[in-house]
């Protein structure tokens, strides 16, 4: 039999039983929508913490204050005060891979601007930073190393510090107090949104690192220094270098534990990324249940079928027709329910996604091969679970066929 009157024959069949046949493809529109959706929010998911890691800036590492421990007391990250500007310096020269490096010093401070004040953090760097982190100004500029040299008061704002202390009004040039000493505002850092960390970096001032620390904090130590490799493959050396080179400076033996802590993002973003990835795939395994229940639902209706049309596969037998054609003819009744549920269930996916982006905000990503997998995997259900009722349509005695009522 040709193709075309295959398909012709079968969108009969199955035209004469339209809500039988409707609610059959519904199973199928479900479990495609279920799928496509879930694989979706997945996606999506992943896709936004690795945005929001690369937000903390490209190929860097970060090396941290350690933690102290005591006989009665355990401090957290940042307790030690061991991490200080010549080891930055150190690290600068001494190891080879570095490209860029930056320190980083931090407290909280109250921000005030005429009526209006603002509690933030304050981060203490050099214009480096900026640079490694691809941060850049809506409005002014950045300070320079001349201002970190001469611990000049100027101060880049974040985007939400501008909006609670000047609203719409042009903040560059103006004179805000910390720790009631004026400063100039010299630029409005980008909006960058939630760090990988969980904390907003728009809620937060940046101030060249000697001004923080000589008349901010009072602090002689570094909270942190983050080191930019030239690439991302090249990051582990870096890390390498770092932790060498600092236990040789801080003295520190095999038995002792480490006065710092060296953070790679790219291996942070690896743990993110496959951690997204098993995520996607159980969110996509929950979702094909629905699909396989509704390949259950074409079983059921086909073996219906067959029952209600056993006289006419006789008379098919009758006049020519072999088991090949009558299997043919079942199985591809059970393809196009799966193939037309399939394709509905495509839009039913795309509208829920965009139904929970809208309304929950919840991120989703829609790749084409979430829709091919989908739309190819329920076509593959109708072939299954169609085989077997169209071998028992096929394996009729004709004789007892033309004989049933």
């Amino acid at each position: 039999m040709k193709f075309a009157m295959i398909l012709r024959i079968a969108f009969r069949a199955l035209a004469r039983h339209k809500m039988r046949a409707a609610l059959t493809m519904l199973g199928i529109i479900i479990g495609v929508g279920a799928v496509i959706t879930m694989v979706g929010v997945g996606q999506g998911a992943n896709r936004q913490v690795q945005s929001q890691i690369a937000s903390l800036g490209s190929n860097v590492v970060f090396v941290m204050a350690g933690s102290g421990r005591g006989p009665h007391m355990h401090g957290g990250w940042g307790s030690i005060r061991t991490l200080i500007y010549d080891d930055l310096v150190a690290i600068k020269r001494q190891c080879s891979a570095v490209k860029r490096i930056s320190p980083g010093a931090n407290g909280n401070v109250q921000v005030v601007y005429g009526n209006q004040n603002w509690q933030t953090r304050v981060n203490g760097v050099e214009p480096d930073y900026f640079v490694m982190k691809d941060w850049s100004t809506t409005r002014g500029t950045i300070f320079t190393s001349e201002d970190v040299e001469l611990t000049n008061n100027v101060v880049v704002l974040g985007k939400d510090v501008k909006d609670n202390l000047f609203g719409s009004e042009d903040p560059i040039g103006k004179a805000v107090r910390i720790k009631n000493l004026p400063f100039r505002v010299v630029g409005v850092a980008d909006e960058k949104g939630q760090s990988g960390m969980g904390f907003s970096q728009d809620d937060q001032v940046f101030i060249p690192y000697t001004t923080v620390q000589k008349k901010i904090t009072g602090y002689t130590w570094l909270n942190y220094i983050i080191v930019q490799a030239p690439t991302k493959e090249s990051t582990a050396l870096v890390q390498k270098q770092i932790e060498e080179l600092l236990h040789e400076r801080h003295r520190i033996r095999a038995d002792q534990e480490d006065d710092f802590g060296v953070r790679n993002l790219a291996d942070i973003a690896q743990l993110a990324d496959q951690s997204g990835q098993v995520m996607t795939l159980l969110l996509g395994a929950v979702a094909s249940v629905s699909l396989l229940v509704g390949g259950i639902g074409i079983m059921n209706i086909m073996l219906v079928s067959v029952t209600e049309r056993t006289r006419e596969i006789g008379v098919r037998m009758a006049i020519g027709a072999t088991e090949r054609d009558v299997e043919t003819q079942f199985l591809a009744e059970a393809v196009v329910l799966s193939g037309c549920g399939g394709l509905m269930g495509i839009f039913f996916g795309l509208g829920a996604s965009r139904l929970l982006t809208n309304i929950l905000e919840w991120p989703s990503t829609i790749s084409p091969l979430s829709i091919g997998v989908a739309v190819v995997f329920s076509a593959a259900m109708g072939i299954f679970f169609g085989l077997y009722p169209a071998r028992k349509a096929a394996r009729l005695d004709p004789i007892e066929a033309l004989r049933y009522e």
